[in-house]
């Protein structure tokens, strides 16, 4: 499994970031070969990208969603991939975007370490481009200022309750 930590500084006010940031069907925009993501409900996503030449699919689950502050998701049915972003503000119109991320699947026909320099590589260029994007725009193209926690059910199992 790779760990990967990236951050981007974006010259927009803290909530603009965070905005943009829960317009998930806008990730095609600036990530590289994702071709679309749905959103089924609050806390559901499904994904389709490509990835060395073929399609992939799967859902993730946001667990948790606090305004302005982060969102943390877990992919359900799919790579095995879970993270957080987390938004600070540095000054009145610079916020500072920090993405941690464990991903489990690994390219066929490489070892691991060239899987997770690839990943890197990929995770920084993606977060250059939401910069770029949110910059550009100047301000979000919509929002979504719902929270979600994920709890844990009476049983104590940690199914989610919203």
């Amino acid at each position: 499994m790779a760990s990967i930590r990236q951050s981007v500084e974006v010259r927009v006010p803290l909530a603009a970031a965070y905005n943009q940031w829960t317009q998930f069907e806008d990730f095609p925009r600036f990530m590289e070969g994702v071709r679309e993501v749905r959103q089924i409900d609050d806390a559901h996503l499904h994904w389709r990208a490509d990835r060395h030449g073929r399609t992939v699919e799967w859902d993730s689950e946001i667990t948790e969603q606090v305004p302005d502050q982060r969102i943390v998701w877990r992919d359900i049915g799919g790579p095995g991939n879970h993270g957080s972003v987390r938004f600070q503000p540095l000054q009145q119109d610079l916020t500072r975007v920090d993405l941690e991320m464990e991903l489990a699947a690994r390219l066929p026909g490489t070892d691991q370490a060239q899987h997770e320099n690839e990943l890197r590589r990929r995770v920084e260029q993606d977060m250059l481009r939401f910069k770029q994007l949110l910059e550009a725009q100047g301000q979000a193209s919509g929002e979504w200022r719902g929270e979600l926690r994920r709890d844990t059910d009476p049983s104590g199992r940690g199914s989610p309750r919203y």
